[in-house]
């Protein structure tokens, strides 16, 4: 038996194309909703599915609770904006009949600003997303989690891909790079990581000509080109905000000095 779990927050745009994708799959579907106010809810709940509402605290955080609510120990997470390719749920019905055995990991292929993404650091794009969740947790640092099984776990790895609708054009890149930076940022701020200037001068250089040189994202065109800058940009945020969170500090314990 297989539950598929989900996170979402507003997410009417992307959450039945996911839903769709999966219920030949799933014996059971958990969605965690953390205040969706559009149509989320009622779309999710004309397919069929348990809905929970949980307050957000993490995606790391948000993605364990939402795998311990499913009735099933074989537990299927996926994002609202990604669904499975035909392919790969013939894949992955093969190996349920057989019975699952150890971690399943699949290759993303991303969809963005309507091109796909074949290149670069953005493909295979190879993540852990089906597991026993009593032999695996979410980790890593928020808000780039993964899925990680326990060491003596062995990890099968699928061909079909999951498809990633993940920006649909360069105001959301935008914003979501100014999300997630305030995350990282906040997260090393937290775990005492120090502001240097070599950091802010050369992640930003190195990300670009990882992105577009190294793993080849120039052979994407012009979307592979606006994928390397965004990285470098992203890059640049990271360690700009964590400047501003050592510098804000710093204020506040001046001002407590008699």
């Amino acid at each position: 038996m297989l539950s598929v779990v989900i996170i979402t927050l507003n997410e009417e745009k992307n959450i039945l194309r996911c839903l769709e994708s999966v219920q030949e799959v799933a014996d059971e579907i958990v969605v965690v909703d953390s205040g969706s106010t559009d149509q989320t809810h009622r779309i999710a709940e004309e397919v069929g599915v348990q809905w929970i509402e949980h307050p957000f605290g993490g995606h790391i955080e948000q993605k364990n609770f939402a795998m311990q609510q499913a009735r099933f120990d074989w537990v299927l997470s996926l994002d609202a904006d990604e669904a499975l390719e035909v392919s790969l749920k013939e894949e992955i019905l093969a190996e349920k009949a057989k019975g699952f055995v150890g971690a399943y990991r699949f290759r993303r292929l991303n969809n963005y600003c309507g091109q796909w993404i074949r290149h670069g650091t953005w493909y295979p794009d190879k993540r852990i997303r089906l597991v026993d969740r009593r032999k695996a947790a979410w980790g890593g640092r928020n808000p780039h989690d993964e899925l990680r099984p326990h060491p003596d776990v062995n990890v099968t790895e699928f061909r079909g891909h999951i498809l990633h609708y993940t920006l649909a054009d360069l105001e959301a890149h935008l914003k979501q790079i100014n999300y997630f930076s305030t995350l990282a940022a906040q997260s090393k701020f937290e775990s005492g990581a120090k502001f240097s200037w070599a950091q802010l001068l050369l992640n930003p250089t190195w990300r670009f000509l990882k992105e577009y040189v190294i793993k080849g994202g120039f052979r994407d065109g012009y979307m592979g080109f606006q994928i390397a800058v965004m990285a470098g940009y992203a890059g640049f945020l990271r360690y700009a905000k964590l400047r501003a969170l050592w510098k804000d500090s710093r204020k506040n314990e001046s001002a407590k000095l008699p």
